[in-house]
């Protein structure tokens, strides 16, 4: 699908300035901040996305920022603006972070930050709970299980460097399935000083008690909770591929 942007320029007015100081800031802020975008070498803004402030789309928002789709160059990427009311201080803590799990081949790469930006690759997809409800037909059932296994892997690396997502229970925020790739986005309240339970939540998530559990069970019959939970206590006591296999086996992916 063709994007199309709005200059910069224009988001020192309303309503686009709504979206560059979110909830909040003065004409000094987004001028500040058209300046550093200039500095980011970012083009234009497509007002795109699930996701609306006032009228205008996007493609999230959180505590501590919202997301939108720009243009960097001639290459489309994901732009998240830290809110004027955030807690954090600048962007840097968590482009630290997005470069860790970047380090293990998960999440959407890195490519720059400054005080109230980053820039990160932009996954194309729908939310996971969006992407279950429009599975049908004959394939359906090998499509779940392998982008389950995707997600799977790429919390069992997260597990392995100590790193904790800390969000993992919502799946429907933290899970984009692509065209080519399935990723874990949105890292800002992650930790490497939390002890990680990454594949632990995500498999409740999946598995046992959500409304996305109960999608996955139609599309396939799994295992029972009590044998789903007792190869999750043996995961948890010991991270071990080997253990991680026998969960993957019993969740029959």
């Amino acid at each position: 699908m063709a994007h199309s942007f709005i200059s910069i320029k224009k988001f020192t007015e309303e309503p686009y300035s709504k979206i560059l100081g979110y909830p909040n800031a003065t004409n000094r802020q987004i001028k500040s901040r058209i300046n550093e975008l200039e500095k980011l070498k970012i083009k234009g803004i497509c007002l795109t996305g699930p996701t609306t402030i006032g009228n205008l789309k996007i493609l999230g928002k959180g505590y501590v920022g919202v997301v939108v789709l720009v243009k960097r160059g001639n290459k489309e990427v994901a732009l998240k603006i830290r809110r004027t009311d955030s807690q954090r201080e600048n962007m840097k803590n968590e482009s630290v972070l997005l470069k860790l799990v970047n380090s293990v081949s998960v999440g959407p790469k890195m490519i720059d930050v400054s005080k109230n930006f980053l820039v990160m690759e932009y996954i194309e997809g729908e939310k996971f709970s969006d992407w279950i409800g429009m599975l049908k037909g004959s394939g359906s059932t090998k499509q779940l299980k392998s982008t389950i296994r995707n997600v799977l892997e790429d919390c069992y690396r997260l597990d392995q460097i100590e790193f904790d997502h800390g969000e993992l229970s919502n799946i429907s925020k933290h899970v984009i399935v692509g065209k080519n790739k399935v990723a874990l986005i949105d890292f800002e309240s992650s930790s490497t000083k939390r002890r990680p339970s990454n594949v632990t939540s995500i498999t409740q998530a999946f598995f046992i008690g959500s409304g996305i559990a109960k999608q996955a069970q139609r599309i396939y019959k799994n295992s029972s909770k009590e044998k789903i939970i007792d190869a999750l206590k043996s995961y948890k006591q010991k991270k071990t591929r080997e253990n991680f296999e026998k969960l993957l086996k019993i969740l029959k992916i």
